[in-house]
This record gives structure tokens, C-alpha cells and sequence, in this order.
């Protein structure tokens, strides 16, 4: 007797897993179209940039992986726009960056910013796509053409 009351709450961990398994998967069936999403950062702070790095992996993983994800964009402006500069960039965050870059996540930078700090193209990321226009109208326009916002 005693050695089945050890085993129901391993059943019933097995059945919650199950479960969840089927919880995750079930958003794809309902909704197998390919997601577009912006993220917003222009709050300071390494912490932060790390925080909205870490969400933006995690909605990759969310949706099912980027064969869900049309397009996904990371537009920066203000002071966070400092912590990406090459010379001075948290190394982790820099490997973060760089893997979501190579998976297809494009890295936007505010050109206003840009100026008002004296932040060069050569400065920034390889491969970021320089916003002349701002980073909020980048904003506004991408969220015109169905994207969803998101600023963590």
C-alpha cells in the first residue's frame, strides 16, 4: 500500500506535464499565422536590456520558434541606446544581441539618439538598421502595419 501513495504524486506530476505540453502547442493550431512584433527599450539600465533581451527569447519560444515569427524588431532609443555601443557593451548582453540577431531579430537604433550622444554607425552592432527618422516614428509606423507592441 505504501509504495502506491509514493507513486500517485508522480502521476500526477506526469499528468500536469502532459497537459502543459498540449496547453503549449495549442496556440499554434489556433493562430498558424506569422506573428510581427516590436519591442520598445529606452529605459537605462544593463538590467533592463537584459530583462527585454530575455523576454524577447522567450516569445520565440512561446509562439513555437521563429518559423512562427514573420518579423521581429528591437527598436532602442534613449539612454539604452548607450549600453549597445561596442566599446563599452556588457559582454553577456552582447552574446545575447548577437544570437537573436543570427536568428533574425533586427536590431533598430534611433538616429536622434545617435546624435544627441555622438553615437556613430561603427559604434553600434554589426548589422543594426539605423532609424534616421526616430525611433518612435519607427514605432508608429511598424505598429501601422500590423505589429504588435510590446515594451517590457
Amino acid at each position: 500500500m505504501n509504495t502506491w501513495r509514493s507513486w500517485v504524486p508522480c502521476l500526477v506530476v506526469a499528468i500536469v506535464l502532459l497537459a502543459q505540453v498540449r496547453a503549449d502547442g495549442a496556440h499554434l493550431k489556433e493562430n498558424p499565422r506569422k506573428h510581427r512584433i516590436v519591442y520598445h527599450l529606452d529605459e537605462a539600465g544593463l538590467d533592463k536590456a537584459k530583462f527585454v533581451l530575455g523576454n524577447i527569447r522567450n516569445h520565440v519560444v512561446g509562439v513555437g520558434g521563429w518559423q512562427h515569427i514573420e518579423a521581429l524588431e528591437l527598436v532602442v532609443h534613449g539612454p539604452a541606446l548607450k549600453l549597445f555601443v561596442q566599446s563599452s557593451i556588457d559582454p553577456a548582453l552582447k552574446q545575447t544581441l548577437e544570437m537573436l540577431q543570427e536568428q533574425g531579430m533586427t536590431f533598430g537604433a534611433c538616429g536622434n539618439t545617435m546624435k544627441n550622444f555622438s553615437i556613430t554607425t561603427e559604434q553600434l552592432p554589426h548589422g543594426s538598421l539605423v532609424l534616421p527618422q526616430g525611433g518612435v516614428v519607427r514605432l508608429m509606423e511598424l505598429q501601422e502595419h500590423g505589429y504588435i507592441y510590446l515594451r517590457p
